[in-house]
């Protein structure tokens, strides 16, 4: 039994995959450096992500976290304080800082230059941190600097880039500077923070787990107020995001609560739900039905089984979109007044069509007679034949006329048997032909 224990915890052991110490640390202090080509990578990469942003695609959003070199810097906060390497916390630290301010500047200056200035979706997600973030955070640092610190690095750091998105936080938080927005601003970069203070965190209880040799340093004080600094650090970062993070689940809750009462409650013979909206800020419920009158009784039941769902200071607005009255399905005077209002315009629309449909046919026709003259005239420039309405001082008459130009015109003979020709093909006894 203790064998079968000891051999099932033996897949767990990172002893025999670490990397050397001193590799680590020389590769983290390395990746912290934000100079050519690490800076250059960073604003390209943030571009990359506010024009993700911005176009609100997630499959662009992903390719600038994947190239961002961000987790140097925090990973270096992180081991420095682990293993007391003030050094490397003080480089750490200011090329952070650098790294943040290039980040910002950028993603400003980007959406300053944008036509394109809509909240789509991913900028939105990016403005409401919560408890959820800190736990991301947090285990993405952990996979980070178990990742780098053993010799099987695989494809765990890109999935670590793209687990904790440092990237789009920064970039939302310009769309805020840019657009003169600063709730954008400030739920981003707390989300930019919470990422950053989580995986500093995660690094250095990784760092300190896989046994990291640590400096000696002379000065306990010192050592002892690093150490309530990053402690206090962590506590306001994770109690703000707890709380939103509670938000987030009571809103859920109540809103499965009103899901529930709607498909329970909200249920009227002879009638179906067309539409459904649910605001949460407003506490307010509105129901559209099609189908049969439904009775204010019946409204005021429903509402008395609100508060058996905890709904009860919503306020329930019921409305229908079309009824039949008195469940015979006979049509009010309203609807009756709005079908023969459509009727009408049917109409209308069905005459505007014939004439459309008349013109095509006519245009058809005289393209295919010109053709047959043609045949018969070679000298024939252009045909045309239409009707019109001819008014004298009793009448109006319906009449039609055609018009034919030629380079040459043809003798009477040729005219006759040509005006003869058009009455008998357009079907037009009383058409009159003018030659030009």
């Amino acid at each position: 039994m203790n064998r079968g224990i000891a051999s099932f915890l033996n897949h767990f052991r990172l002893k025999d995959e670490k990397e050397n110490y001193d590799l680590v640390i020389q590769q983290i202090d390395k990746g912290t450096v934000f100079r050519g080509t690490n800076l250059w990578v960073l604003v390209f990469a943030i571009f990359i992500a506010s024009l993700g942003l911005n176009v609100n695609s997630t499959a662009v959003i992903i390719g600038a976290m994947l190239v961002s070199p961000l987790m140097g810097p925090i990973m270096g906060l992180g081991l420095g304080m682990a293993i007391n390497d003030l050094q490397l916390l003080r480089k750490a630290l200011t090329n952070f800082a650098f790294a943040t301010g290039v980040s910002l500047a950028t993603s400003t200056l980007y959406f300053l230059l944008t036509p394109i200035n809509d909240a789509h979706s991913e900028l939105l997600a990016r403005t409401s941190p919560n408890v959820y973030d800190v736990l991301i955070a947090f285990f993405g640092g952990l996979a980070g600097m178990v990742a780098t610190s053993s010799k099987q690095k695989g494809n765990v750091l890109p999935g670590v880039a793209i687990a904790t998105a440092l990237m789009p936080p920064l970039c939302t938080a310009g769309y805020g500077l840019a657009t003169f927005k600063p709730e954008f601003f400030l739920g981003a970069f707390y989300l930019f923070i919470i990422n950053t203070v989580f995986i500093a965190l995660a690094t250095l209880i990784a760092a300190r787990l896989l046994l990291f040799p640590t400096k000696h340093l002379e000065d306990k004080k010192a050592q002892a107020r690093v150490q309530r600094i990053t402690w206090l650090l962590v506590m306001i970062t994770l109690i703000p995001s707890i709380y939103f993070g509670y938000d987030i689940v009571q809103r859920n809750n109540l809103m499965r609560q009103i899901n529930v009462f709607i498909e329970e409650e909200a249920i009227f013979p002879n009638n179906y739900l067309l539409r459904k909206n649910i605001d949460l800020k407003a506490k307010k419920i509105s129901l559209l039905y099609g189908g049969e009158f439904i009775d204010d009784k019946e409204i005021e039941k429903i509402k008395s089984e609100q508060k058996k769902y905890g709904i009860d200071k919503f306020t329930l607005d019921v409305k229908q979109g079309f009824v039949y009255l008195n469940g015979e399905k006979q049509i009010g005077e309203e609807q009756q007044e709005n079908d023969e209002a459509i009727e009408k315009e049917n109409q209308r629309l069905r005459l505007m069509q014939a004439q459309a449909d008349s013109l095509q046919n006519l245009k058809q026709k005289n393209n295919q007679v010109f053709r047959e003259l043609k045949v018969q005239y070679p000298d024939i420039i252009s045909f045309s034949a239409q009707p019109m309405y001819v008014q004298t001082d009793s009448v109006q008459q319906d009449a039609w006329i055609s018009i034919i130009r030629f380079s040459q015109k043809p003798t009477g003979l040729d005219t006759q048997k040509m005006e003869a020709w058009l009455r008998v093909r357009l079907h037009q006894p009383g058409l009159k032909l003018i030659l030009e």
